[in-house]
């Protein structure tokens, strides 16, 4: 059962506001979380529900309290204190949020589950299928949570976006538990589990509060994972904000009493206005981003101007422009066009007069755009008035996490979900409209193709161009605030593996990874049925795919594709699958399997009139192979006559030949010598040939290791290795490999596929 209540803010009791300093700045989080503070009785938390909410039916949360306290007996948490105290803590920091009866109850019974006898048709037969529903989707992430490795981390947060989309308070009771536990985490003895759980806040939780417009909890989620991992710089920090506080005082109130005087005397009447302290972490983050001293921020200390309607908010804006100078490219309007989390405000920074000559930061809104921008999703949210369902508002706010749940569909493994996600939960934003008026909200940095699959996964998949403000521009280019693209589509069109490279959305690399994905693995099931049945043919059975259904459980294999892509990466033998479907060639005398990797070309044989791998010239000739395409056997090759060069040899679809359509005499019909590049030099594996290949992998130790690895198992050579381009999450690297002919080289970039670290292979023929 679920109660909720409505009205404005005109009707809602005052919200609780955070302790002040005596200069009227917000007292800091951590200073007030470290003590431990007595545990809320049943009575105070019904009385806390009723102060907003007078009709709520609280028999539920006095059940829900009575069956925790029971359940968890005398369980002990790390500090000493009963276990009871932790659920109790996290229903009053809901209750706090004023959410409803059901949210409250299951921050009661979030651990009962998982910590005590009681199972899940228990609570449903007490409370329902919502409330069993709720616990059971916060019960899940809790279960994850205790296996501490990076894998699981990323399992965890995948289950998270699952329960979240089902519904939003999975997540509020999920922040409101995540944020009592950081207030206790300096009880926590295990010094590396307490930077674990710290920095797993600040990289998941903390954006994931600031995304739902939370931003009290963000801030002090913020704070004390900041204070665990790295408390020197926290001190540091803190100390010259408790210097700047005492020197500032004065300073403080006589610029809000003038703030106040400049916005009444622009018509305003109805103002409050408060100072604002940045936070340590937030401090701390900008000098590192910015790469400036703590002195060179001019937005430590800020103002926020509260007013009662959004004409007043302009007027407000246009007094103060008018009183100060303005501070160039620090105007935002984010209440013509919101943040996706339905923050609204107007944000400008101006310089104040004579003799301070101080820049300061100053947010105006309304009361109700003050009260979202503090609790977010809390104060505004789709479960507040039982019987009604979201608006367009409401579906546009929460689009972010349809968003995650399309990631998580085109993301192959949970690591690369954490890596995609963590994409769409940081960074600015910046405001772009379609053609038609339509707003899409971006990450900074975002190009034209994070806006095509922004407005949908069809549109970037068949993308193959853009205009900006009527310009046609790279689809590497980066979109600016205000900015109108149109996107241009063809039928047929696909991603490039290339774009992986510049876009700045989780949801765009994620899909552009799915489509390569996707292609290697065609590729490799190519190539590893064509090697199957090169050996079946070579033994003399029946390699039929009704054979090969009858050897899969032999090999552990659940789908044919599987084992052809398998025997592509060379992670299971041609020979073992034969003998798989035929056990009896095992003990057989029948006739050796031929290792020959040389392509059928279909092309008559040519009469061997030198030693040459190249027939078509004339004994002797000087020639050479080009370094702009790198031809091996198995390709259809073109000569080139060079005048005091010989003959150089090119692939038939290499670009450079385009350069030579005026000169037709100098094209030489070539083909390769098959009886030479398959006799084998001295060590019996064929003469080399060199191709170029083009890796993008991971950014990290090992990375190079992986590859050569790989391709010294394919029996491949490296012959160069150069790392083109090196980005803090991936770099891109060419290799020249030599290799035998076109089926040697599709084995070894199937090996590298298969290969750890590796994002995208690809032949380099240009």
């Amino acid at each position: 059962m679920t109660i909720g209540y409505g009205g404005g803010a005109a009707n809602r009791p005052a919200r609780p506001m955070p302790a002040r300093a005596p200069d009227g700045l917000n007292t800091p989080a951590p200073d007030t979380a470290l003590p431990r503070p007595a545990m809320i009785r049943q009575f105070e938390l019904t009385e806390k529900i009723h102060a907003y909410d007078a009709k709520a039916d609280t028999r539920l949360i006095d059940a829900a309290y009575v069956m925790a306290m029971q359940a968890h007996g005398t369980q002990r948490r790390d500090n000493g204190d009963p276990y009871f105290s932790h659920p109790v803590a996290v229903a009053d920091i809901l209750a706090g949020y004023r959410l409803d009866t059901a949210s409250i109850a299951t921050g009661l019974l979030h651990d009962v589950i998982e910590d005590t006898p009681v199972k899940l048709p228990e609570i449903e037969a007490r409370f329902g299928k919502e409330i069993a529903g709720l616990v059971d989707g916060v019960t899940k992430l809790t279960r994850l949570e205790l296996q501490s490795d990076r894998t699981k981390q990323a399992e965890n947060f995948r289950k998270l976006v699952l329960a979240m989309s089902r519904d939003i308070r999975v997540l509020l009771v999920k922040l409101a538990d995540r944020l009592h536990n950081m207030r206790t985490l300096h009880f926590v003895r295990d010094e590396d589990r307490r930077k674990r759980i710290a920095r797993e806040t600040m990289e998941i939780y903390a954006p994931l509060a600031e995304r739902i417009g939370m931003d009290q909890v963000k801030n002090e989620l913020q704070t004390l994972a900041f204070m665990q991992v790295d408390p020197e710089a926290y001190s540091t920090i803190q100390a010259r904000l408790n210097f700047l506080r005492g020197q500032g005082a004065d300073v403080i109130d006589e610029v809000r009493r003038e703030l106040v005087k400049v916005v009444r005397d622009g018509g305003v009447d109805k103002v409050e206005i408060q100072g604002r302290e940045k936070s340590p972490w937030s401090i701390w983050e900008k000098m590192h981003r910015r790469n400036v001293a703590f002195e060179q921020l001019s937005d430590i200390m800020a103002f926020r101007v509260v007013v009662q309607t959004k004409a007043d908010c302009y007027a407000a804006l246009g007094a103060i422009h008018s009183a100060y100078p303005v501070i160039a490219g620090r105007f935002k309007d984010y209440i013509s066009t919101p943040k996706s989390n339905g923050y609204q405000s107007l944000h400008t920074g101006v310089t104040l007069r004579e003799p301070r000559n101080q820049k300061i930061e100053i947010q105006i809104r309304t009361d109700d755009m003050d009260d979202i921008a503090e609790n977010g999703v809390a104060s505004h949210w789709l479960y507040k008035t039982p019987g009604v369902r979201s608006n367009k508002q409401d579906v546009q706010r929460f689009r972010w996490v349809q968003d995650l749940l399309e990631i998580l569909e085109n993301s192959s493994s949970s690591d690369e979900f954490l890596e995609n996600t963590k994409l769409e939960l940081y960074g600015d934003q910046v405001f772009c409209f379609t053609p038609k008026g339509q707003l899409i909200q971006l990450p900074n940095g975002s190009t034209p193709v994070d806006f095509a699959y922004a407005v949908h996964s069809q549109v970037g998949d068949t993308c193959v161009g853009a205009k900006v403000n009527g310009r046609l521009l790279p689809l590497r280019h980066q979109l600016q605030n205000g900015d109108q693209v149109e996107i241009m589509t063809a039928r047929g069109g696909t991603p490039s593996p290339q774009w992986e490279r510049f876009v700045a959305t989780g949801k765009a690399r994620a899909r552009i990874r799915r489509f390569i994905h996707q292609e290697q693995r065609e590729q490799s099931r190519a190539v590893g049925k064509a090697e199957l049945t090169k050996a079946f043919r070579q033994a003399g059975v029946d390699g039929s795919e009704k054979v090969l259904e009858q050897a899969l459980k032999t090999l552990k294999f659940t789908a044919i594709d599987d084992l052809y892509v398998s025997v592509a990466n060379g992670n299971t033998s041609p020979k073992d699958v034969v003998h798989a479907a035929w056990p009896e060639l095992r003990q057989s005398h029948a006739r050796p399997m031929i290792a020959s990797l040389l392509p059928r070309t279909g092309r008559s044989p040519t009469r061997l009139v030198n030693d040459m791998p190249v027939i078509g010239l004339v004994p002797g000739m000087a020639y050479s192979f080009a370094g702009c395409c790198h031809p091996v056997p198995g390709d259809d090759i073109v000569g080139i006559v060079t005048t005091g060069k010989g003959v150089t040899i090119h692939g038939r679809d290499c670009q450079t030949l385009t350069g030579f359509a005026a000169t037709p005499e100098r094209f030489i019909d070539v083909d390769w010598n098959y009886e030479v590049v398959g006799k084998g030099g001295p060590d019996g594996k064929g003469v080399g040939h060199t191709a170029r290949i083009s890796v993008i992998s991971d950014n990290e130790t090992g990375a190079l290791a992986n590859m050569t690895n790989a391709i010294a198992r394919q029996d491949g050579a490296v012959a160069n290795l150069k790392i083109v381009n090196r980005q803090q999450d991936f770099m891109e690297t060419l290799i020249d490999v030599d290799v035998r002919d076109t089926g040697h080289l599709s084995k070894v970039i199937a090996g590298l596929r298969g290969a750890g670290g590796i994002k995208a292979v690809e032949r380099t023929t240009h």
